[in-house]
């Protein structure tokens, strides 16, 4: 048994029973001697009251027998002081991952890099072995870049930072891509210093996202935007670049200061937009490969790096024809170019320019003031649309449908496929446009009662609606007007809209109307400021010290006496 004497003369074992027992030693890592040796433990004395077994495979290594033999001194971990057999447990691999922690806690403290080496993968990860304590290698944290293939990585002994750990949970995280970007920062710096704009480099594909993609130029970042990749149009950046791919970009712009870099690969090629107003002629006929189609149009690439869109209005020369429903992307058809703008890059084609436009003939057949039975092809919220041919619809807008003021209402009683009279009211070979009505077909009744009323006349009214800015009334000959808060009397407290109700008679004074003569505005105000003036006229003035209440008061009862 191991007996080490303190300067005092005392043996290991009395200080030992002069401390506070078995609690002292257990957990703790002591150094001890081997005694003995066999195929199965290695029997340590650590100078305690009995010896200690440990099994002797927590001495192999990588696949190899121990080589241990008796006389050597190793630290071992006191797991319990005494079993049942009266021996203590030691163990070996405790003890090494104690050393271990303790090692890596002053590495996580002074910020210095570990060695470990990758064993397995997992969830999220990788394990990495670390003298023996296994830590976390995150996905992301493996490279500067991402890694398709990490197999070459596996196996291999090389440095790690750790970025997190904790012992109580046995919780490490660590990085290699800490390591990588520490030792490419110099040649960053470099790097950043040497890049000039219009410069050309050969880079590698590091990241691909929806909006374009990072390529790696000598350790630092460009940007490859979408629009800098190829003058065709493409969809994601991934159809024409894959992660790890080498290219040649050229330097747009370089922000030294932010960092920030700019890449292009289209500016390495001629621009094909160059003479394409020569090549293109507005007029000419050419075909081309479908690209796109959209709700509002049509793309379709003339040559490489150059498209033209047809817009939907130039689809056919029916109206609301839905390029969704005739065109399909990788078809070839035929267009003409309509017009053409080099600084903003867009061509304007067209496909019914293909065809003879039909807005000729209709013209002849269908004059203005011309009456014609035609069925409902569609009725929407604003109006009627009535077939006229094929691929032309005419439209009877809502405020044409009735003279009455509810129109819109009137739009319930037609349904698609009904046949109506209609009157042509404009024809637009121009605007590709008919214009139809179903009220011109009788007489304006309001207008033609409207002609006797003038600015200025008093007339009876019947309230139609109470609004908040005022109310809407109908006259007796049945024109519609509207007199406004502030005319609905002469003094403030009289104007509360509670005073008037639907139905209800009022007189006003019209103050204007429009050109039609369809619609007045009125003034109660301005009648009664109007019958005040002819009360004091007539019954009183000023100076006659009579009040304005006498006055109307002898002109109300003059006015009653005069009835029959």
């Amino acid at each position: 048994m191991l007996e080490e004497s303190s300067p005092q003369g005392e043996s290991f074992v009395e200080l030992f029973e002069q401390t506070s027992g078995p609690s002292a030693w257990t957990g703790k890592v002591v150094k001890g001697i081997v005694v003995e040796v066999d195929d199965n433990f290695a029997v340590i004395d650590v100078g305690l009251k009995s010896e200690g077994r440990v099994p002797i495979e927590e001495f192999n290594s990588a696949g190899r027998r121990a080589e241990i033999k008796v006389g050597d001194k190793i630290d071992v971990y006191v797991d319990r002081y005494e079993n049942r057999n009266g021996e203590i447990v030691l163990s070996r691999e405790n003890a090494l991952r104690e050393a271990a922690w303790n090692e890596l806690e002053k590495s996580f403290r002074e910020g210095a890099s570990v060695l470990g080496t990758i064993f397995n993968r997992v969830k999220g990860g990788f394990m990495v072995d670390i003298n023996g304590v296994s830590a976390f290698l995150p996905g992301s944290q493996v490279d500067v870049r991402p890694v398709k293939d990490i197999s070459p990585l596996i196996g291999i002994e090389q440095p790690f930072m750790i970025l997190k750990m904790d012992k109580l949970r046995e919780n490490i995280v660590v990085s290699r891509r800490e390591i990588l970007e520490g030792a490419n920062a110099e040649e960053r710096a470099k790097a950043m210093a040497n890049l000039e704009e219009g410069q050309v480099i050969v880079g590698i594909v590091k990241n691909i996202t929806n909006y374009g993609a990072f390529v790696d130029i000598g350790g630092v970042d460009g940007l490859l935007h979408n629009t800098d990749i190829s003058w065709k149009r493409i969809n994601h950046p991934s159809e024409v670049l894959t992660s790890g791919q080498e290219i040649n970009v050229k330097v747009i712009k370089c922000n030294k200061e932010t960092r920030r870099i700019s890449l292009g690969i289209k500016q390495l090629s001629k621009d094909p937009w160059d003479g394409v107003d020569i090549e293109f002629k507005v007029g000419t006929r050419v075909r081309g490969k479908i690209t796109n189609v959209t709700d509002y149009g049509i793309f379709v690439e003339l040559k490489d790096g150059v498209e033209g869109l047809v817009y939907v209005s130039e689809i056919s020369w029916k109206k609301n024809t839905s390029p969704l429903k005739i065109a399909a992307v990788g078809e070839e058809i035929e267009v003409m170019v309509l017009d053409m703008d080099l600084t903003k890059r867009r061509i304007g084609l067209g496909i019914k320019q293909l065809q003879d436009s039909p807005w000729g003939q209709i013209e002849k057949d269908f004059p203005v003031g011309h009456t014609f039975d035609g069925k409902i092809s569609n009725v929407t919220d604003f109006g009627i649309f009535i077939k006229i041919s094929d691929d032309i619809d005419g439209m009877v807008h809502m405020n044409d449908i009735s003279w009455e003021k509810n129109a819109p209402e009137e739009l319930i009683k037609y349904k698609k496929g009904d046949v109506i009279k209609v009157k042509v009211l404009e024809v637009s070979s121009e605007k590709e446009r008919i214009s139809l009505g179903v009220k011109q077909l009788s007489d304006n009744q309001r207008k033609e009662n409207a002609v006797n009323l003038k600015k200025g006349a008093v007339v009876t009214c019947v309230v139609s609606a109470i609004r908040d800015d005022g109310i809407d009334v109908t006259t007796t000959c049945g024109t519609f007007g509207f007199i406004k808060k502030v005319e609905l009397a002469k003094d403030r407290q009289d104007r509360r809209m509670d005073r008037f109700a639907v139905g209800e008679k009022v007189d006003a004074k019209i103050t204007s109307m429009d050109k039609t003569g369809e619609k007045i505005n009125l003034s109660i105000k301005a009648l009664e400021i109007e019958e005040e003036k002819q009360a004091m006229a007539e019954f009183g003035s000023p100076d006659s010290g009579a009040s304005l209440g006498d006055i109307l008061g002898v002109a109300i009862g003059k006015s009653k006496k005069e009835k029959p």
